[in-house]
C-alpha cells in the first residue's frame, strides 16, 4: 500500500469517525433512555442506542467502498449478503433497545443473519490441530460457522456492560486486524475493519465513564456479528484457513468472560439467557475494581492479545493454534483474581 494511499483511508477513516460522533451527539438529544436495574453498573438512568453512530458511519463507508475500491470487494454475492444481514441485525437491534425484545426473538435473527451469510458463501470448512494436521469439516463447517457466528454476536453483547470496555476493546482488535489484513493482502477485511473502527472512535470518547450515552444492543449485537464474519473472511488468509483464529484470539478477552460465566451459570442449572450481573468483569467491579480500571484491563488484554497474533503469523503451520495457550495462561490469572477479590469482599455470584 503506498503512502498516499493509507493517507486518503486514514482521511475517509476520520470523516466516518466525525460522522459517527455527530449521529451519537443526535442519540444523546434525543435519547432512547435506560433506566438503572439491579443487574445494571449505571445508578442514574442514560441514553442508549449510540451504536447508531457505529452503524450508520459503517453503512456509509461501505456503500462508498463498493462504490468505489473494487480492490477491497469480495465476491458480489458475499459482499451484498453480509451487508444486508449486518443491516438486518442493527434494525432488530435497535427494536430491541427500543422496546425490549424476548431472547428468543433476537435469537432468531441471528441465526437467520447468519445463514444469509454462510449461504452467501462465508463458511470454514476446515480446521487445522496441532500433530495432527488439516481436517475437513465437511458439512459440519457450515453448522460450526453458525454457532460461531451467534456466539460472537451475544459474547460481544453480553459483555457491553460497563462503560467503555467493548468499545475500547473492539477499537483496538479493528486496528490490529486492519494492520494484519493489510499484510496479509486481505483488502475486505482490511477496509471493513477500518471502516468499523472508524465508526467506534466517534462513539467511544460519548462512552467513557461516566458515560453520556451506552451502545445498547444495536452496537454491541451489529459489532459482534461483523467481527465474526471478518474472522471467517480472515481465514481465507491461508489456504488451510487457520487465519480463521486471528479474530477470535484478539477478542479473546471479551470471549473467555462470556463462556466462563456462560458454562458456570449452565453447570449450575440457571437460564444463561435470564438478565444477571455475574460476568467476571461486572464481578470485578462489585468487589472494588473501579470502572476505569476494569475496562483499562480489557484494553490490555486486547494489546496483548495484538502481540499473540504476530507470533501466531510467525509459527509453523499446524502450530499456530498453540498461541491460544499464553491468551488462556492470562484469562485463568484474570478468573483467579476476581474470585479472589470477591471472596474477601463477602460477594457470591450476582445470579
Amino acid at each position: 500500500m503506498t503512502f498516499e494511499a493509507l493517507t486518503r483511508h486514514l482521511a475517509l477513516g476520520a470523516a466516518l469517525a466525525l460522522l459517527s460522533a455527530l449521529v451519537v451527539a443526535f442519540m444523546i438529544r434525543f435519547p432512547v433512555m435506560d433506566p438503572p436495574e439491579a443487574r445494571k453498573a449505571h445508578k442514574v438512568p442514560t441514553p442508549r442506542g449510540g451504536g447508531v453512530g457505529i452503524v450508520v458511519a459503517f453503512m456509509t463507508g461501505i456503500a462508498a467502498l463498493y462504490v468505489a475500491a473494487r480492490f477491497a470487494r469480495i465476491e458480489e454475492m458475499q459482499f451484498l449478503g453480509v451487508i444486508a444481514a449486518a443491516l438486518a441485525i442493527a434494525i432488530v437491534s435497535f427494536i430491541d433497545d427500543v422496546k425490549n425484545l424476548r431472547f428468543s426473538a433476537k435469537l432468531a435473527a441471528q441465526t437467520l443473519a447468519a445463514l444469509v451469510a454462510i449461504g452467501s458463501g462465508l463458511v470454514v470448512d476446515r480446521i487445522a490441530i496441532p500433530w495432527v494436521g488439516e481436517l475437513s469439516l465437511g458439512y459440519w463447517g457450515a453448522l460450526a460457522t453458525v454457532f460461531w457466528i451467534v456466539g460472537c454476536t451475544n459474547a460481544v453483547n453480553f459483555m457491553d456492560g460497563l462503560d467503555g470496555l467493548v468499545g475500547g476493546t473492539c477499537l483496538i482488535v479493528c486496528a490490529v486486524l486492519a494492520v494484519v489484513a493489510a499484510g496479509q493482502g486481505g483488502w475486505f477485511v482490511y477496509a471493513t475493519a477500518l471502516l468499523l473502527g472508524s465508526g467506534i472512535l466517534g462513539f467511544l470518547p460519548f462512552n467513557l465513564h461516566p458515560a453520556r450515552i451506552f451502545m445498547g444492543d444495536v452496537g454491541s449485537q451489529f459489532l459482534g456479528f461483523m467481527l465474526a464474519v471478518l474472522a471467517v473472511a480472515a481465514a481465507g488468509f491461508d489456504s488451510a484457513q487457520i487465519s480463521f483464529l486471528i479474530v477470535p484470539l484478539l477478542m479473546f478477552g471479551l470471549l473467555a468472560d462470556a463462556a466462563f460465566t456462560l458454562l458456570r451459570r449452565a453447570l449450575k442449572g440457571v437460564s444463561v439467557a435470564a438478565p444477571h450481573r455475574a460476568h467476571l468483569y461486572q464481578t470485578a467491579q462489585l468487589s472494588g475494581v473501579p470502572i476505569r480500571v476494569v475496562a483499562g484491563i480489557h484494553w490490555g488484554f486486547a494489546l496483548f492479545h495484538g502481540g499473540l497474533v504476530w507470533l501466531f503469523l510467525a509459527l509453523p503451520g499446524t502450530m499456530k493454534p498453540l498461541v491460544v495457550l499464553p491468551a488462556l495462561a492470562v484469562q485463568a490469572t484474570w478468573a483467579a483474581y476476581v474470585v479472589v477479590r470477591m471472596r474477601r469482599a463477602g460477594l457470591s455470584w450476582q445470579d
